[in-house]
């Protein structure tokens, strides 16, 4: 060989060498580590006892994706567990498990993300992990396109909505897949959550509750390692769980409850992306319509995505829905829905929509915690779960109940709920919409409402406009128009004086006599079943009630007229109770329209009393007026009569403190024990800080306590007449200011 031959094959030799070397020190370095498990299917196999599975994972098409990268959790049933599921079936094996039901397996066994065990019960948050309050995971799974039909027959090509419609479009996003999710039960997670698992057999009463269960199965062998995640070996197959809209809809016990979703709550849209990604699909050129539900609602049944919140925000929380059997639905629908209208379908939609929410609630409402988890309308879950539930399911977006009862919404139990289902009576619940609704609609609290239909608001002039969306008002016998804020403001004064908090049932019996304060603070007058306001007093009418109906909060009257307010001022009704020389009123009334801080001709005072306050005048009667001015309180004639008509300041000053003295400022009281104690005076003294009165009020008598300790006591016959925004009191003696 020469030398040239010999030095080329040491040089390949060496160069050889050299890459040996090298590649041995990448495969160390880069290489696959000889410790690291297998991809899942390769671990499924080599356990020896998931054959089934094996054969169900072939026929799905998801082998490739088990054998190569990626990061999931299964929940696998062994080969026990399938037995089981072939018996069940009535089937020998998988062989005879069809394609589609194999895929249904294999991805709603398979989770995204790796998880161990110790990681299940958190939620993987926007801000990391928050321990102990996950029991749900994201799966594989999702349904897609599929045939559906509205209320009245029309076919679709569809596909869910993937957001709940909270605004009305944002329902759908396009390359959301809403996939289903899987729950499972862990001691830290019930424990954090102060649930037991009595919790957990309410729904699978037939499965032992183990620690680690999975549905109605059990984890035999958690965190089974492998290359591409992990494995929780179970002893049950399970199937996709339902939607609660997919479960609603195969249970023909509950199809009347889907009637009012169907017809009422349900839009199938048009949706160009969708309708192009399923052509490209399946070559077939049908549009696709999406599913989406009134965004009125509470959630939308059928999204698999809860809240949307967080985007894991479905690993903590779901929904769940009550629903009522068939019957006992109808017969709510036919006796309570339908007293005064002929048709649903001719009821205001909001009526429906607050029936359906008062079912919904934004939550996982557990067994244990029916009485204090709320609904979207803040009420509690009114059924005994031992008595009242007849289905319960854990499905792929929360719970279902099947119940033998109706929840009582309180929109409807309460005495807002007279009004707010009977026609007659539209104006009446939009005017209570606006401010009193949710005082009216707490159980706990009771009322007496004096019903305003439609007719006698129309009557008085007042309507809403429906172009202008806001009330207005006409005076009667004119067609002069007013609109703003005066006809609503007006208004709702008036709907103030038809609503009574009445704690102890004050009204159930009218045909007595008394007075008892409205939810603003102004009086009326009740006598042998007529009802009187100041207004009706002044214009010299009364208002009848017509009929009575109860509710769980209280009562309501119908009536045939309204119980108006006054255009009369404070002054003018104490003219009219003392202008007569003869009247007990009669020595105040001429210091008062005599007195420098008042104005005789429109009844009004110059300062200290506004118009719109609400106020208590308690008038000393002529003796007592007498006896103030003999004890120089008020100015007197050389005779030692009073002098009505003082020329000098500080005895106008006089006039004008001892007055004021006598007028409780924003506060309406009488002699029926429901306000005692200290109450400031409109009287200012001289460092600005307010008179003071003490009142002690019980049904039929009123004493009062001034600056000095004097008393005075209210005369009941010439007591609690009614006035603008105010109650005047005749009493027996005079009240003495301290200036200091």
């Amino acid at each position: 060989m020469n030398r040239l031959l010999s030095g080329a094959l040491l040089l390949i030799t060496l160069s050889a060498l050299l890459t040996d070397c090298r590649k041995k020190a990448f495969d160390e370095y880069y290489g696959r580590p000889d410790n690291l498990q297998p991809p899942i299917y390769q671990v499924l196999t080599a356990k020896g006892n998931f054959k089934s599975l094996l054969a169900v994972i072939d026929k799905s098409g998801y082998k490739d994706i088990l054998t190569g990268s990626g990061s999931f959790t299964m929940f696998a049933p062994n080969d026990a567990a399938f037995q089981k599921f072939f018996a069940d079936r009535g089937i020998t094996g998988p062989d005879q498990v069809d394609s589609g039901t194999a895929k249904q397996i294999v991805t709603f066994s398979l989770v995204y993300n790796a998880f161990l065990k110790v990681r299940l019960a958190d939620y993987q948050s926007s801000a990391g992990w928050v321990p102990n309050i996950s029991f749900r995971r994201r799966t594989t799974n999702y349904t897609g396109f599929y045939s559906d039909s509205s209320w009245n027959g029309t076919k679709y090509t569809a596909l869910a909505s993937n957001r709940n419609n909270t605004s009305g479009t944002n329902y759908f996003v396009l390359g959301d897949n809403n996939n289903k999710y899987i729950t499972y039960f862990l001691d830290n997670y019930l424990s954090a959550k102060h649930l037991t698992s009595a919790d957990y057999n309410y729904f699978y009463p037939n499965t032992p509750y183990k620690g680690f269960n999975v549905a109605d199965a059990t984890v035999v062998t958690p965190d089974i390692v492998a290359e591409n995640g992990y494995i929780e070996e179970t002893d049950k197959v399970l199937l996709p769980f339902p939607t609660v809209d997919q479960y609603l809809a195969s249970n023909p016990q509950y199809s009347e409850f889907k009637k009012l979703f169907d017809k009422y709550m349900v839009q199938y849209i048009l949706n160009s992306s969708a309708s192009d990604r399923y052509k490209l699909l399946t070559g077939n050129t049908a549009n696709v319509y999406i599913k989406s539900f009134n965004p009125g609602l509470a959630f939308s049944p059928n999204n698999e995505n809860y809240l949307k919140a967080q985007d894991n925000d479905g690993q903590s929380d779901g929904y769940t829905l009550f629903v009522p059997k068939n019957d006992v639905l109808l017969n709510y629908i036919n006796t309570v829905l339908l007293e005064k209208y002929s048709s649903l379908d001719q009821m205001p939609l909001q009526i429906i929509i607050d029936f359906i929410n008062a079912h919904m609630w934004q939550t996982c409402v557990w067994p244990s915690k029916f009485a204090n988890t709320n609904n979207i309308q803040g009420e509690p879950a009114r059924f005994d779960a031992s008595a009242d539930i007849v289905d319960k399911k854990i499905l792929s977006n929360g719970f279902f109940y099947g119940t033998s009862k109706v929840q009582q919404a309180n929109v409807f139990s309460t005495v807002y709920g007279k009004p707010y289902l009977d026609p007659g009576y539209l104006l009446m619940t939009r005017a209570l919409d606006q401010n009193y609704r949710y005082t009216i609609t707490i159980p706990t609290l009771k009322f007496t409402i004096f019903m305003m239909s439609d007719q006698l608001l129309r009557s008085w002039g007042y309507d809403w406009n429906v172009t202008r969306n806001e009330w207005q008002y006409t005076a009667p016998g004119t067609t002069t128009v007013t609109t703003g804020g005066v006809p609503l403001a007006n208004l709702q004064r008036i709907l103030a004086t038809h609503i009574v908090p009445t704690p102890n049932n004050e009204l159930d019996n009218i045909t007595g006599s008394g007075f008892i304060e409205t939810i603003n603070g102004e009086y009326i007058k009740y006598n042998a079943g007529k009802i009187y306001s100041v207004g009706a007093l002044d214009s010299g009418f009364t208002v009848n009630t017509t009929g009575t109906k109860t509710a769980i909060n209280g009562r309501v009257y119908y009536t045939d007229n309204l119980l108006v307010y006054t255009s009369k001022t404070i002054g003018n009704a104490v003219k009219l109770l003392g202008s007569a020389s003869t009247s007990d009123f009669n020595f105040f009334y001429q210091y008062l329209f005599s007195s420098t801080n008042f104005t005789a001709s429109t009844g009004t005072f110059n300062a200290g009393v506004p118009i719109g306050g609400y106020y208590t005048l308690f008038i000393p009667n002529n003796a007592a007026i007498q006896a103030a001015v003999t004890a120089g309180l008020l100015p007197k004639m050389s005779t030692g009569a009073p002098n009505f008509a003082p020329t000098t300041i500080p005895e106008q000053d006089l006039v004008n403190n001892f007055i004021k003295y006598h007028f409780i400022n924003k506060n309406t009281v009488i002699p029926d024990g429901r306000k005692t104690g200290s109450f400031e005076t409109i009287y200012r003294k001289n460092n600005g800080d307010p008179g003071v009165i003490k009142v002690i009020s019980t049904p039929g008598s009123m004493q009062l306590a001034d600056d000095y300790g004097r008393t005075a006591n209210v005369i009941m016959p010439g007591s609690n007449n009614m006035a603008d925004r105010c109650m005047i009191h005749l009493i027996d003696n005079y009240l003495q200011y301290n200036p200091n």
